[in-house]
């Protein structure tokens, strides 16, 4: 603490100056520290959201004007400015993103009474109401619920908007909403602002969908892997489908230029014998050929084997647009490491 802090301090009674030194432990013991609204949550709650934060958080409800003080000392300035109203603090050793995260699953509805202003539209859905026929169906008319009385009870016909947004609660509404039990607003401890590893985050930076961002890092992650790819730039990621389809390449070049090679030989036998077959089907004269070629058909591609050695070659090239193609490549590529890696030496030696 400095010295124009510890100055401060003498001056608070006893009560205060040991107050504010539970808050600056506090504040120590913790890796992340926030400011928390508690406007319009009653104590008993109170008590059940602290008792169910109890080993992921720690809340410490004071005076404003020690928490301020308490801030000050540690060095989390930028947080005094959300000191303002109902507030506590809020102390985790977990990142940003989870406390926000448990904070915000924690609300739970509740009624809204006479005064208060709408946090969102308010709206009387469709339905019965279960309510028997009486003045109840002029109060929700009066509150601009178009209801009438019908089939024994009084009927909602439609969903109605009887509120916007930012506007104040009349007491007729808010009679009208308790009658039917309708609670329109979320209640539970509102994360204003949060510091951790010197790092200022308000509730608009923590409020992300993590399954969207997941996705998006494993789309940059296929893209990244498939402009490796294209590149030929080795890496731990990359170099099996690179060995794979220079495999592939040099087997379809040997094919081609008919290398008489252990590795290729099933492959050449193939491939000449339905040039053979292709051949022998277009002579008429089937009694010029050798026994075992008469009567042949011709094979419904010329070069099946060569054809599907070159496709081995350039399906490994990557070059797919699609991002789900991108990420596929990864499966396909490495169960032929072992034996395109032998069969590349055997052909180049």
């Amino acid at each position: 603490m400095s010295a124009q802090a510890e100055r401060k301090t003498e001056n608070l009674p006893q009560w205060k100056r040991e107050e504010v030194d539970e808050l600056a432990d506090l504040l120590a013991d913790y890796e992340s520290v926030g400011i928390v609204g508690l406007t319009g949550i009653p104590s008993k709650q109170l008590q059940d959201m602290r008792r169910d934060l109890y080993g992921t958080a720690e809340l410490r409800v004071s005076r404003n004007t020690l928490q301020i003080r308490a801030l000050e000392d540690a060095g989390y300035d930028d947080l005094v400015e959300h000191v303002e109203g109902h507030v506590g603090l809020i102390a985790t050793n977990d990142n940003p993103f989870t406390l926000y995260k448990e904070l915000e699953a924690s609300k739970t509805p509740a009624p809204i009474n006479e005064g208060e202003v709408a946090p969102n539209d308010i709206v009387i859905p469709e339905g019965d109401t279960g309510i028997d026929p009486g003045p109840f169906v002029g109060e929700l008319q009066s509150i601009g619920a178009n209801a009438r009385i019908e089939d024994g009870s009084i009927q909602v016909m439609e969903d109605s908007t009887v509120l916007e947004a930012g506007e104040e609660v009349s007491a007729d509404l808010a009679n009208v909403l308790n009658e039917l039990g309708i609670e329109p607003k979320e209640v539970g401890l509102d994360l204003r602002a949060v510091i951790a590893d010197g790092v200022l985050f308000d509730p608009e930076d923590l409020d992300i969908d993590v399954e969207a961002y997941e996705s998006d890092i494993a789309t940059a992650a296929a893209r990244a892997r498939n402009l490796a790819i294209n590149a030929e730039y080795p890496t731990a990621a990359t170099a099996p489908t690179l060995i794979a389809k220079a495999t592939g390449e040099a087997k379809s070049l040997g094919l081609q230029a008919a290398i008489e090679d252990e590795a290729l030989m099933p492959d050449l036998v193939s491939k000449a014998d339905a040039q053979v077959r292709a051949l022998a089907a277009q002579i008429d004269d089937e009694e010029a050929l050798p026994e075992e070629l008469q009567d042949v058909e011709a094979p419904a591609a010329e070069a099946d084997a060569e054809a599907a050695a070159e496709d081995e070659g350039e399906d490994e090239s990557a070059d797919e647009e699609d991002d789900s193609e991108a990420e596929d490549a990864d499966t396909d590529d490495d169960e032929d490491d072992g034996d395109g890696a032998a069969g590349l030496g055997e052909m180049f030696g």
